[in-house]
């Protein structure tokens, strides 16, 4: 199944949660946002929201500075 990762097409399997896709792409889940088809996922939705074809998945990570 194809979805679309910050703008680039990334092929998962079927039925992945968030939680997975950012485990398989060695993401620390507390560091990161996820929003899915332009809709804020809440981080305790993360193991819950199944990804579809098609889904426009954006994970901005946080950076600290000083």
């Amino acid at each position: 199944m194809k979805v679309r990762v910050n703008g680039n097409y990334t092929d998962v399997r079927s039925g992945i949660s968030i939680l997975e896709l950012l485990e398989e792409l060695n993401i620390n889940p507390k560091k990161v946002v996820v929003e899915v088809n332009l809709d804020i996922v809440p981080k305790d939705n993360y193991n819950n929201k199944i990804l579809e074809e098609g889904d426009r998945v954006e994970i901005v990570h946080f950076v600290g500075g000083g």
